[in-house]
């Protein structure tokens, strides 16, 4: 996959699924899905505790990379790199609520407002966050000059995304992948 993880995973291999994530993967519908509010308080309290992820980022020049941290009945939490100039592409959640922080660097989002706001471009600095419910579209991608590193959290945990490309009536859906593909 070459397009988000906001919010979505980047491409590479994911994480080895043990026992207990697999027994958590098969329960998460037993669960109610998270408020974005609470998933920002979990990426936000995650940020402000390094010592639990820093060592684990790696940087790839071919896309931006990504590790599972963390697998709950009802949430997931990914940590994701990015080097200048890696995008997410368009994309959706698959109804997944969700919310990310960038804990180093900047990144820049572009999500569509509605018809009467067009496109709204942030800039998004180290400490911001964003939370979202589970129709949310964007694209996150890294227009500054160095690295940036961000933490996502969603609930249920992703099952699928689609991808869309921004055309002049609006986002047109192109393909569709599942967790399997991360």
């Amino acid at each position: 996959m070459s397009t988000d993880l906001a919010t979505a995973p980047p491409t590479t291999a994911p994480p080895a699924t043990t026992t207990a994530t697999a027994a958590a993967a098969t329960t998460t519908a037993a669960r109610p899905p998270l408020s974005p509010n609470a998933l920002r308080r979990i990426v936000r309290d995650l940020a402000e505790r390094p010592e639990r992820w820093l060592h684990r980022v790696r940087l790839s020049a071919e896309e931006r990379w990504y590790e599972r941290l963390e697998l709950a009945e009802d949430y997931e939490v990914w940590l994701i790199s990015w080097l200048p100039g890696q995008s997410t592409g368009f994309h959706d959640h698959g109804g997944s609520r969700g919310a990310f922080t960038v804990a180093l660097g900047e990144l820049e989002e572009l999500a569509l407002a509605g018809p009467e706001h067009g496109l709204t471009v942030r800039r998004l600095a180290a400490g911001s966050e964003r939370a979202f419910g589970p129709q949310y579209l964007h694209d996150v991608r890294n227009t500054a000059q160095g690295p940036a590193v961000t933490l996502h959290a969603y609930s249920p945990p992703l099952s699928e995304m689609a991808h869309y490309e921004l055309r002049a009536g609006g986002l047109v859906r192109t393909s569709t992948e599942g967790a399997e593909q991360w």
